[in-house]
């Protein structure tokens, strides 16, 4: 099938056009090509969203638990019978390789296997008290309706990421996908659930510019918490509203992540390790490894073996299978990193390894004689572009990581895995690898940073608690005497 037939709006169980005047054009990054045109949500079709989830949640929460498991265990089957068209929408939209389609479609189906494990763990508690005769039961219980807000970068998972954990514990959705990604992000994952039987009107996606909703998505009146992954400047402002309306958020952000090689490493891991955290999907990742922070002992070993290795990546078309580095999502950010690789250059670092820009594909760039202080240190790159670190021993390693503002991952290598544990102890970041690169997700295992890398996390039994809430109800089973009786 193509799922670039699908309609831009999924409100109330229908597919439809949205009822803004707002046109907009969705394009392959790589060759400009327009693989749809759609009209945008209003106020109106968010409001009529919202609504739809409040009035179907309630039966949905009250649904068997078996019942509801069986919509994800079939949403699993979907994917896998759909695996290559799924391919090749990434491929087309996001300008993802065939690599990073599959890692990602990876990622999705082992999350909502473990989505389906949850609506048999709403479990309850009962508790003593201190009063006679009092039984304390405290139930989990879903928040209601919950807006997601995803990415463009990975927006499958990153989408999935909170939309099946929501589900699965007994909530309705409202999705609003980036405006580049709509059809990944948002009305493929509507149609995998309306084919595998989620009732209707409990999932809505709605796709639109900020333009045309400013702020209402997040002040809405239904929608009990926010789930929001992206930039950390556009998550401190849905912060600040969230906090306002007295909602619940969750925030996964920026990221600056550093991979560190300690004078024991195992350099050829470290290597491989270091080229695969940073070149990715083009370094369009959060937990991409911005910084590479070498020991002085190894760096020259560590710097002739990293460029050689990004020296062979293929770049360009991302349909062809024997490529690496396909197109960033659009020309501003191929602006912005231009403009950022031309700041390193001024600001004195050398750009050992400097490719060339063709239209949206940015080969390599690899900087090496980055200080702390240099702008390429502090900002996140969202392309191609590394930064090689020198230093002298573990002090400076905790002063050149953790100066970042961000503290999203990070990875450190060193055949003394204790060692290494023990440093990542006093790296201020939210997650931390040995001997790994900087790129992990796991969906049982705690996800989300510190800083301005975010608020929350999710995955496993923390995406259970972002998505529930607790109730207490307690019964007095025998007479109780009052004051002033």
């Amino acid at each position: 099938m193509s799922f670039k037939e699908l309609a831009s709006q999924y409100i109330n169980g229908e597919w439809k056009d949205g009822s803004s005047n707002l046109t907009i054009e969705n394009k392959n990054p790589y060759n400009g090509e327009i693989i749809a045109t759609y009209k945008a949500a209003s106020i109106a079709d968010l409001n009529d969203a919202y609504e739809s989830a409040q009035t179907v949640q309630e039966k949905w929460a009250k649904t068997n638990p078996v019942v509801q498991r069986e919509v994800f265990d079939k949403a699993v089957d979907y994917i896998n019978e759909n695996h290559e068209a799924i391919v090749n929408i990434i491929t087309d939209e996001i300008g993802g390789t065939r690599l990073k389609a599959e890692f990602e479609i990876g990622l999705v189906t082992n999350l909502i296997k473990e989505a389906a494990t949850f609506p048999m763990r709403m479990n309850g508690t009962i508790l003593p008290s201190p009063i006679d005769g009092k039984e304390n039961r405290v139930y989990r219980v879903p928040v209601g309706v919950v807006g997601v807000i995803s990415p463009f970068n990975f927006p499958f998972f990153l989408s999935m990421k909170s939309v099946a954990p929501a589900l699965a514990t007994g909530n309705g959705v409202v999705l609003k996908p980036h405006e580049h990604t709509t059809i990944t992000g948002g009305t493929l994952i509507a149609k995998i659930f309306e084919s595998v039987g989620l009732p209707k009107g409990l999932l809505n996606v709605i796709t639109t510019e900020i333009s045309e909703i400013g702020d209402k998505f997040v002040e809405h009146p239904i929608p009990r918490a926010i789930s929001f992954t992206g930039s950390t400047k556009v998550g401190k402002h849905i912060g600040e509203v969230a906090g306002r309306n007295l909602k619940e958020v969750h925030l996964e952000l920026g990221g600056n992540s550093a991979l560190v090689v300690l004078e024991d490493a195992d350099i050829d891991l470290a290597v491989s390790a270091g080229v695969f955290s940073r070149f990715t999907h083009q370094g369009q990742i959060c937990m991409s490894t911005n910084r590479l922070i070498v020991h002085e002992d190894v760096y020259d070993e560590f710097v002739e073996k990293y460029i050689k290795t990004v020296s062979g990546l293929t770049c360009g078309d991302p349909k062809d299978p024997n490529t690496i580095i396909g197109p960033v999502i659009n020309e501003r950010q191929v602006k912005t990193t231009v403009e950022l690789i031309e700041k390193g250059i001024e600001e004195g670092a050398t750009p050992l390894l400097k490719g060339n820009v063709t239209g949206n594909v940015i080969e390599p760039v690899v900087f090496t004689d980055v200080t702390p202080d240099m702008t390429i240190a502090n900002e996140e790159f969202f392309a191609p572009v590394v930064s090689i670190m020198k230093v002298a021993n573990e002090e400076e390693v905790l002063n050149y990581a953790n100066q970042s503002p961000y503290g999203l991952s990070g990875a450190i290598h060193t055949r003394d895995v204790e060692r290494g544990a023990e440093l990542a102890k006093r790296m201020d970041t939210g997650m931390i690898h040995i001997n790994d690169g900087t790129i992990n997700d796991e969906p049982n295992v705690a996800f989300g940073g510190v800083k301005n890398s975010g608020i929350g996390r999710l995955n496993g039994e923390w995406s259970l608690d972002a998505f529930t809430t607790t109730k207490w109800i307690s019964i007095q089973h025998t007479k109780r005497v009052y004051p002033y009786s």
